[in-house]
C-alpha cells in the first residue's frame, strides 16, 4: 500500500500543504481546530513522519530564504535582484534558498512549509504590499524575517529601506529645472508599496502628470511609451520605474522619430549596465551594499537581536545623455 504523504493529508483535510506541515511539526501558525483536524486525518491515513526528518528538524537549517513572485522569464531581465542577492550572499556563510512562484498565495504556503520542515532559519521579504499579509504571518510563525523596502509598513519586523518618495521628488525637480512641465510616469505594479510612494511623490510634484501602469517588462515599457507619445499633447519627459522599461521606451521613441533628449527626456529608476550603455539618466544606488545591509539585519535577528529599522542612502540621480532642456513651444 502506498505510504500517505503530506499532499494526501492536505487534500483530505481541505487545507494547504504548509498548514499540514505546521500542524504535524507542532509549529505555530495554524488554529487549534485546524491542527486537530490535520492530526486526525493523518492518523486515519496511517501517516508516520520520517525519523530522519524529525532528527534534522531540531538543528539549524544553515539557510535563509528569498521568494520572488513573478514570471520566471521576467526575472532574467532584472539586474536589480542579481545585485541585491549578490550583496546578501556576501554577508552570509549559510546558503540562500531562492524560489520563484506565480502568486502571493504560493509564496505564503511556501513560507509555512519551509518553517514547518525547518528548511530555513529566516527569510527576506521583498516587494512589500500596502497591506501585506506576510508582515503578520512571520510573527505568528515565529519566523525571523527582514523586510527589504518596507518603510513604515513592516510592523514588528526588521526593515531596510530607501526613501522612494524623496527619490521621485528629486527626479521631478531635475526635470522641472530643465523646463519640463508635461511629465509622465511609467509605473510598476500598483499593488506594491514602493509604487504607491512613488505615485504619491509624483502627484505632489507634477501638475496634471500622466501615469501609465507597467509591469517592469520591456513589452509593458514599449506599450506605455507608444500610448504616451500618441497623445494629442505628448509628454516632453517620461520617468520609468525600472531600467528595462526605460530602455524599451527609448527604442520606441527612436522608432517613432522622436529625438532623445531634444524632444523627449527619459529617466530610469535603478541604474544598471543597460542604462550606462544606453546613456540613460538614472537613479543610482549601491544595490550590492543594500543587499549586504539586509543580510546583516537578518543574521542579527536570527541570532536573537531586536529588529532594527534601517534607512539606506538616498538614491542619487546620475545625469547622462537622455535628459535635457524641454523643447521650445
Amino acid at each position: 500500500m502506498k505510504r500517505p504523504t503530506i499532499k494526501d493529508i492536505a487534500a483530505a483535510a481541505g487545507v494547504s500543504k504548509g498548514a499540514v506541515s505546521l500542524a504535524l511539526n507542532g509549529r505555530s501558525g495554524v488554529s487549534e481546530s485546524t491542527r486537530s483536524r490535520v492530526l486526525g486525518v493523518a492518523s486515519s491515513l496511517g501517516y508516520r513522519p520520517s525519523v530522519t526528518a524529525r532528527a534534522l528538524s531540531s538543528a539549524s537549517a544553515d539557510a535563509v530564504g528569498l521568494v520572488l513572485v513573478r514570471p520566471p522569464r521576467a526575472l532574467g531581465d532584472e539586474a536589480f535582484f542579481f545585485q541585491l542577492i549578490a550583496g546578501m550572499q556576501s554577508e552570509m556563510s549559510c546558503a540562500l534558498l531562492l524560489q520563484v512562484v506565480s502568486s502571493r498565495e504560493e509564496e505564503i504556503e511556501l513560507y509555512q512549509r519551509w518553517w514547518a520542515e525547518h528548511r530555513v532559519d529566516g527569510v527576506f521579504l521583498v516587494d512589500l504590499l500596502v497591506s501585506d499579509p506576510r508582515v503578520e504571518l512571520m510573527p505568528s510563525l515565529g519566523m525571523p524575517a527582514v523586510v527589504v523596502g518596507g518603510a513604515g509598513h513592516h510592523g514588528e519586523l526588521a526593515s531596510v529601506w530607501a526613501d522612494d518618495y524623496a527619490a521621485m521628488t528629486s527626479v521631478v525637480e531635475h526635470l522641472k529645472a530643465l523646463g519640463h512641465r508635461r511629465i509622465a510616469r511609467v509605473a510598476g505594479l500598483a499593488s506594491l508599496l514602493h509604487t504607491v510612494r512613488r505615485d504619491s511623490a509624483f502627484a505632489s510634484s507634477v501638475v496634471d502628470g500622466v501615469v501609465v501602469a507597467g509591469d517592469y517588462t520591456a513589452e509593458s515599457g514599449a506599450r506605455a511609451t507608444r500610448e504616451l507619445l500618441g497623445m494629442a499633447e505628448p509628454p516632453t519627459a517620461i520617468v520609468y520605474d525600472n531600467d528595462v522599461m526605460a530602455v524599451a521606451g527609448a527604442e520606441v521613441a527612436a522608432d517613432l522619430g522622436v529625438s532623445v533628449p531634444s524632444e523627449l527626456s527619459i529617466v530610469a529608476w535603478d541604474d544598471s549596465v543597460l542604462c550606462q550603455h544606453g546613456r540613460l539618466t538614472a537613479l543610482s544606488r549601491d544595490t550590492f551594499a543594500f543587499g549586504a545591509r539586509a543580510a546583516r539585519a537578518l543574521v542579527a535577528v536570527i541570532g536573537g537581536a531586536s529588529p532594527t529599522d534601517v534607512e539606506d542612502v538616498l538614491p542619487e540621480l546620475v545625469v547622462r545623455g537622455s535628459s535635457g532642456p524641454a523643447p521650445v513651444g
